[in-house]
């Protein structure tokens, strides 16, 4: 990795990052969190704080119509390194600009900061997984199990609630079982909802939408599956991405006149290395004075017994995994920025101790994750280049 793709963070005694080589969110990029608004600010609606600077920086041209693709797990390097598959969006890679995933780089922190142009700090989806301050117990943010109401946990307005409420129209195009979920709700919730499972359906629909001046976001998450499953170097990614890449097509060359694509995803990918895995349910200095593991097994927030000490914990941790990991205090983490700006709400979710996982590395938690999510091949959620950068493909 470059110079200028190193994260930058002041020295200090016992400085957790002094030798780290992270990618840490608009560290040299653009935030995914510029999308919306850039989009928002191409149609001409005003009501999106930032929306002018967000299109100067993206590069987005003036249209009446715009179509934004969010793919799952198209990590910017994922598909540079696999660019054969996909010669639609091979052409339109050479030259473009990546942008930052959040830290965690997984879909439903990423997804906060897509839908409300925010960082995590503020939008309190910090990881697959959460502790809830009121209960104390373990929130799922992508099935949404173990939370208040999504409304409660994320109350700001989203972009596609200012958008419609400035007079143009959004749908959201994606399978079913989404329509009213709490991830919706909470990041996306103000557009209306179309349902279409296969992808062929899903960009007729979004073509359908487009008859009109307006914005369609389409969602697609085989790609993240075939990942998850197989490993993002396996044949059914590349077939996965190769299905994706010719549907896209499709959709580019339909599109209606004075409309705007833009391609992008939520995070990478990287695939796991068994011989590099640690339990932290079960092993006897990992689960020394920690109350519960929350986040995933690339970035893991630890909530800390009552009177633990944080730094005490954070050094075994270090002792534990050295090279593998990098283990930093909550305080550290909030001033490096891993979260962006933290409001008094979230900190709460924040763990005492956060864990960045390097290379190939994971921690899970055999107490509280299923024998499947165990099993996964390809995993995400830390600071490398293959997990925070993701393309921003424009073609108009």
């Amino acid at each position: 990795m470059t110079a200028t793709e190193r994260a930058t963070v002041e020295p200090a005694a016992a400085d957790p990052f002094a030798e780290a080589d992270l990618v840490l969110p608009g560290s040299s990029w653009p935030c995914l969190g510029t999308v919306l608004p850039a989009v928002a600010d191409a149609l001409g609606v005003d009501a999106v704080p930032g929306a002018a600077g967000a299109r100067r920086t993206l590069g987005l041209p003036t249209a009446s119509r715009a179509c934004v693709v969010l793919v799952d797990g198209l990590g910017f390097a994922n598909l540079a390194d696999r660019a054969g598959h996909a010669p639609f969006l091979r052409g339109r890679l050479g030259g473009s600009t990546p942008l930052t995933s959040t830290f965690p780089s997984t879909t439903a922190t990423a997804m906060g900061t897509f839908g409300l142009a925010e960082p995590p700090g503020s939008t309190g989806m910090l990881g697959y997984t959460v502790r809830v301050p009121g209960t104390g117990t373990l929130g799922n943010l992508v099935s949404w199990t173990g939370l208040p109401p999504a409304r409660e946990w994320q109350p700001a307005a989203t972009v596609f609630e200012r958008i419609v409420g400035a007079g143009t129209a959004v749908t959201s195009i994606g399978p079913a079982r989404f329509a009213g979920s709490g991830l919706t709700e909470a990041a996306l919730r103000g557009a209306a909802y179309r349902s279409a499972e296969a992808l062929a359906d899903r960009v007729d629909a979004t073509l359908d939408v487009l008859r009109r001046p307006g914005v369609a976001y389409l969602y697609w998450g085989d790609v993240d599956k075939a990942g998850h499953h197989h490993g993002w170097g396996s044949s059914q990614w590349g077939d996965a991405l190769a299905d994706l890449d010719a549907e896209l097509g499709r959709l580019a060359r339909r599109l209606p006149r004075d409309t705007v694509l833009v391609v992008t995803a939520d995070h990478g990918m990287v695939d796991v290395d068994r011989a590099l895995r640690w339990d932290a349910g079960t092993h006897p200095v990992l689960s020394q004075d920690v109350a519960l593991v929350a986040g995933e097994p690339r970035a893991l927030h630890l909530h800390l017994d009552r009177g633990a000490d944080a730094e005490a914990v954070a050094g075994r941790w270090r002792d534990v995994l050295g090279e593998h990991a990098v283990v930093a205090v909550r305080d550290q983490a909030v001033a490096a920025g891993w979260f962006g700006a933290v409001t008094p709400r979230v900190e709460p979710v924040v763990g005492q101790v956060v864990v960045a996982m390097t290379g190939r590395a994971t921690v899970v938690d055999s107490t509280t994750q299923t024998p499947a999510s165990l099993d996964l091949v390809g995993v995400h959620g830390s600071l490398t280049r293959h997990e925070m950068l993701v393309p921003c493909l424009v073609v108009a």
